[in-house]
C-alpha cells in the first residue's frame, strides 16, 4: 500500500509533553465496532466484559541514551563527540545502537561515555546501527545507570530535555525486565487503583516481555509498505502465559492487548488455529491492512504518528477509513497524542 495513505495533519500543540496526573485520568476514545465513545481510562472496566483478559508488557526502560567522545586519532587534538541510543542487546556486553555522528566512526574506535564507561565500535549494519562492545567487568546495566539518560521519544526530546520526573513517568507499573529503550506507552495509563477496579469487574490480566527497540521511532522511508524492512525486537511468552491466554478464549473471553508491543508478540506466537504457543526470540512482524488477526480480540493503545508502522497496525485492526475518522475526531476534540498522550480502546 502507498505509505501516504496513512498520513494526517496533527497540530503541534496536541503532542503531550507530560502524562496525565493521575495517570488513569487520561482520556479514552472507544471504538466499539461502528460505535464511538469519549471516555476516560478510569472507565475501562465498564467498556470490557467479565472474562476478558488484558495483556501487559513487563519490559523495563533502561537509561539507553549515551553521550561521549571518540578517542583521538593521530593528528587530532580531541576525538569527535558521539551520541548513541542503544537499540538491541546482542550479548552480555554487546549492544547494537543508533549513533549520531556515525560518519566519524570506524570499526575499532573507542568511545568514552564517562567515568569508567567505554565501548569499542564494530559491525555497521544495513539499518545504520553500530555494535558497541562495552569494556570492563561490571554489568552493563550498572554502566548505563552511571552514564545513561532516559531515552525520551524524539518528538518530546526536541521540545524539552529529559529530567528526573521522566525516570518515573516513562516507566509502567508493570516494569520488571530491563531491556527496553522505549516504553510500552499504553500501559503508562494504568494505576493500582484502576487494576483493582478491573479485577473487581472480573477482568483478568497476563504479562509477557517484549524489549522495545529504538527502531520503533524510525520513519518509514519507503513509498510502499511492501518495501519497508521492519526492525526486530526480542520477546518472550512463557508456557504458563500461553496456556492462560488460550484458556481465556476457550471460556469465551477476549484477549485485549495493552499496547502494540503486546499485540505484535501475541500475533507472532499464534498459529493459524488461533492457539497461542510459548515464544522466545526475535520478532519483526509488520502488520498492515489485509492482515488477519489470530491471537487478539482488542487493543488498548495511544495515538500514533502519521505514516508510522503503528498507525498502519491500528488501521489493519479497525480499517483505514475508520481510523482516519477516529483520529480526525480525536484532533477535533482535543485529545493529546503520542507517548505521554491519551489512549484508545479498539474493539473490531
Amino acid at each position: 500500500m502507498n505509505v501516504d495513505l496513512f498520513g494526517f495533519q496533527l497540530p503541534a500543540d496536541r503532542i503531550a509533553l507530560r502524562p496525565a496526573v493521575p495517570r488513569d485520568t487520561a482520556r479514552l476514545l472507544v471504538l466499539d465496532g461502528a460505535a464511538t465513545r469519549d471516555r476516560t481510562v478510569r472507565d475501562l472496566a465498564a467498556e470490557l466484559r467479565a472474562g476478558d483478559c488484558l495483556v501487559f508488557n513487563d519490559t523495563r526502560v533502561i537509561p539507553a541514551q549515551l553521550e561521549g567522545r571518540r578517542a583521538a586519532r593521530g593528528g587530532e587534538a580531541s576525538g569527535a563527540r558521539i551520541g548513541a541510543t542503544l537499540h538491541k542487546r546482542e550479548g552480555t556486553r554487546r549492544w547494537r545502537a543508533f549513533v549520531r555522528n556515525a560518519r566519524r566512526l570506524r570499526d575499532g574506535d573507542v568511545i568514552d561515555f564517562g567515568p569508567g564507561v567505554a565501548a569499542t565500535t564494530s559491525a555497521r549494519a544495513a539499518d545504520g546501527s553500530v555494535a558497541l562492545e562495552f569494556a570492563g567487568d561490571e554489568p552493563v546495566d550498572l554502566l548505563l545507570e552511571r552514564a545513561g539518560r532516559m531515552p525520551l521519544p524524539p518528538y518530546i526530546a526536541a521540545r524539552r530535555a529529559a529530567d528526573t520526573r521522566d525516570a518515573e513517568d516513562y516507566q509502567t507499573m508493570f516494569a520488571l525486565a530491563p531491556g527496553a529503550v522505549a516504553a510500552p506507552t499504553a500501559a503508562l495509563h494504568f494505576t493500582p487503583a484502576l487494576m483493582a477496579r478491573l479485577t473487581a469487574a472480573g477482568i483478568g490480566q497476563a504479562t509477557l516481555t517484549l524489549h522495545v527497540g529504538a527502531g520503533t521511532f524510525l520513519p518509514v522511508k519507503a513509498a510502499d509498505t511492501a518495501d519497508h524492512a521492519m526492525h526486530a525486537e526480542w520477546g518472550r511468552i512463557d508456557p504458563a502465559t500461553a496456556d492462560r491466554l488460550n484458556g481465556v478464549r476457550d471460556a469465551g473471553g477476549r484477549i485485549v492487548a495493552v499496547g502494540t508491543t503486546s499485540l505484535r508478540l501475541i500475533e507472532s506466537a499464534t498459529g493459524e488455529d488461533g492457539r497461542v504457543a510459548p515464544f522466545e526470540g526475535d520478532t519483526a512482524i509488520f502488520i498492515t491492512p489485509g492482515y488477519r488477526f489470530r491471537g487478539i480480540d482488542g487493543l488498548v493503545t495511544n495515538f500514533h504518528l502519521p505514516r508510522s508502522t503503528l498507525f498502519m497496525l491500528v488501521s489493519a485492526l479497525m480499517g483505514l477509513e475508520r481510523m482516519q475518522a477516529a483520529y480526525a475526531h480525536a484532533i477535533g476534540q482535543g485529545y493529546r497524542f503520542y507517548s505521554y498522550g491519551d489512549a484508545s480502546l479498539l474493539l473490531p
